[in-house]
């Protein structure tokens, strides 16, 4: 039974992360590489969670629970007690598969190691390892607390029951998995980038302003925001 959550890194994935699973019960160990990141992650919880409150969304215990069932710690050794571990370091191939080496040597046998990468293939992550069937693909959105997706993806050697104890885990984080094959971009970036780079090329081409592209597809595709809102300011 998973109770404690470990997530590596501290950034706006990982204490993202952090949040959620602390908003439903589960005890968390954040750990990042410097005291200034682990900081800055809990300010950003605490922040996000006041936001929460402010809207109605969790009561005033409810908050203080959450943010008490936090650990943080610059020691990579204290996964030893994680029942199951998301690492949401930032996309640099070589260090992903230096801390699925080290988590794989900490944790306890049995404990899944989930990446939240959005590009890198899992097979080759989970190739660092000696637990290849125990290592997944866990993509959340950004932001964590607000989107509901999470592509879960299996790598080649990925088993069923990994598989299905990610599923049910992000279900219970009130996420709603989606199965991605292991494949450059996944769904989610595989689609995203080239509608990203086609409103730039519209925009290069005069088809239509920053402001006119980002409400065809807000008003006429019903996406909640446009591909070019940063040239709205430019």
């Amino acid at each position: 039974m998973i109770k404690k959550i470990g997530v590596v890194g501290a950034g706006q994935m990982g204490a993202g992360i952090a949040q959620v699973a602390a908003m439903n019960e589960f005890s968390v160990i954040l750990n990042d590489v410097k005291d200034a990141f682990l900081h800055r992650a809990v300010e950003h919880i605490e922040k996000s969670l006041s936001g929460f409150l402010k809207k109605g969304r969790i009561a005033k215990k409810e908050k203080e629970a959450a943010l008490r069932r936090i650990q943080t710690t610059l020691e990579i050794k204290a996964f030893e007690t994680a029942d199951f571990v998301v690492e949401a370091v930032i996309e640099d191939e070589a260090l992903k598969l230096d801390v699925f080496k080290q988590l794989d040597g900490i944790c306890k046998p049995g404990v899944i190691l989930a990446t939240n990468t959005s590009s890198i293939s899992i097979t080759r992550i989970a190739a660092a390892t000696k637990r290849s069937s125990e290592v997944i693909g866990m993509h959340f959105m950004n932001p964590v607390p607000l989107m509901k997706l999470v592509e879960v993806v299996r790598g080649l050697a990925t088993s069923d029951e990994t598989f299905e104890t990610t599923r049910d885990l992000a279900i219970q984080l009130e996420k709603t998995p989606v199965e991605a094959k292991d494949l450059p971009g996944f769904i989610s970036n595989r689609i995203l980038i080239p509608m990203i780079n086609e409103a730039i090329f519209a925009l290069y081409h005069g088809v239509g302003a920053a402001e006119a592209i980002d409400l065809v597809m807000k008003l006429g595709m019903n996406h909640p925001m446009g591909p070019c809102p940063w040239n709205w300011q430019t």
